[in-house]
């Protein structure tokens, strides 16, 4: 039963007699009620989390989901990077720094984690990438792109992790982890921006794009040509779209993206999905896009920035406005709601829950349900931030499975974390 309701679920590493799968269970199901409920100090601990002296441009958590009851204190850490020039990182139980990286005249403008390795990795404004100790905040390595950089994923083959930069000069770099030797480097754009780039969910598949250019369309490349260079040019196909705005993965497919793009007449914006493939032969390799569904999003609301989120294998999540909706790949309108006073501005999706932040200073905690086949949310709560006198609004939300993070932009140009720590 754990194993069918809890993937992530792990107490291999317990000595035997020390925990049973029924206490799991037990531990587990309470867990998820409250986090269900979301009731204020019956179910949950608000924590304020100070420290940066500007605005917080990244946050992801560094412990990993494998959560293991009974085996001591749980702990949720989550790093940070900043306007500031520092990473931190902050153990959220406690709502306390555990360790903040020098300061550095540079500002940053993204930091990823790769929670198995307890590492971070940050970029910065000149396209300097740095990796850093999760436990102990020690630079580890440096590299130089010499162009500010748009992106980073991490991934692992073979149990090897790799690190892929995307930057605005429409140059790719697929570098070691953690020595950040370099593996390869390819011009995927020239003259564009690459500000969109995915690792699909089996690790096959890279997808780089650009919005800023209504001319490029997103380019599919192979990750083993990437990460094993030949003399050849690596295996990668163009989708065939144009004009794109955001991407994202079905998650519980091995390799099936969905594409919002604009048509180049209207201001209609339209959803394909794609299932990815490589087709080998004795003499060549080559990508196979195959378009699965493809629909028009209805009105004419979808002039303003849209998040997208998906989920399962055939629902995406669109984030418009104070609006959240949920579509099958198909077109149908699965739900909508409108919770918010003010734009979301971020949506964490899980296999059990959404969590949604907003310029309204709130977060909105959304449960999985599925009937027929067909996913479906049920509201559950709202996570308030503190008062529109000194803060402007959630601008990120993150969550794990004992905890939710948010961040909140002050009014004095600063950011700070509010962490919700669930009762065990």
């Amino acid at each position: 039963m754990c194993l069918d309701r809890w993937t992530f679920c792990n107490i291999s590493n317990l000595t035997p007699g020390m925990q049973t799968w029924k206490q799991y269970y037990l531990h587990r199901s309470k867990l998820e009620h409250e986090m269900a409920s979301g009731r204020p100090s019956a179910d949950y601990i608000c924590r304020s989390m100070r420290g940066h002296k500007g605005k917080i441009v990244g946050m992801a958590y560094l412990s990993d989901n494998e959560h293991v009851f009974g085996a001591g204190k749980l702990r949720s850490v989550v790093c940070t990077a900043s306007t500031d020039g520092t990473i931190r990182a902050w153990q959220v139980q406690e709502g306390t720094q555990i360790w903040s990286s020098p300061s550095q005249e540079v500002p940053f403008v993204k930091v990823i984690t790769v929670p198995q390795y307890k590492l971070a990795i940050s970029a910065d404004a000149r396209g300097t990438i740095k990796v850093w100790h999760g436990e102990t905040g020690e630079e580890l390595a440096a590299f130089s792109t010499s162009s500010s950089s748009s992106s980073l994923v991490t991934y692992s083959v073979n149990n090897k992790p790799f690190l892929t930069v995307a930057t605005a000069g429409g140059v790719i770099y697929t570098l070691e982890v953690p020595n950040l030797n370099q593996v390869s480097c390819i011009t995927a754009f020239q003259n564009s921006s690459i500000d969109l780039l995915l690792c699909s969910p089996d690790k096959q598949w890279l997808v780089a794009g650009s919005t800023e250019n209504a001319n490029t369309s997103p380019k599919v490349f192979y990750t083993d040509c990437l990460i094993n260079p030949a003399d050849e040019p690596p295996v990668s196909s163009s989708l065939p779209v144009n004009n794109c705005a955001v991407v994202c993965w079905l998650p519980k497919a091995p390799a099936r993206i969905a594409v919002m793009h604009q048509d180049r007449i209207s201001v209609q914006r339209n959803i394909t999905v794609f299932d990815l493939a490589v087709k080998k032969s004795k003499y060549k390799m080559e990508v196979i896009a195959q378009q699965v569904a493809s629909f028009t999003l209805p009105g004419s609301t979808w002039t303003t920035a849209v998040l997208m989120e998906g989920h399962g294998t055939e629902t995406v999540l669109l984030g418009c406005g104070s609006n959240l909706t949920l579509y099958s790949i198909f077109g149908t309108q699965l739900e909508a709601f409108q919770h918010h006073n003010n734009t979301i501005t971020s949506i964490w999706v899980d296999s059990f829950r959404v969590v949604t932040s907003s310029l309204d200073l709130s977060l909105r905690v959304y449960t999985w349900k599925k009937a027929n086949k067909i996913s479906s949310l049920t509201s559950r709560y709202y996570l308030l931030g503190g008062t529109h006198r000194w803060s402007r609004g959630f601008t990120d939300v993150a969550c794990d499975n004992i905890s939710i993070v948010g961040v909140v932009a002050e009014s004095d140009e600063t950011s700070i974390l509010r962490a919700y720590s669930f009762n065990l």
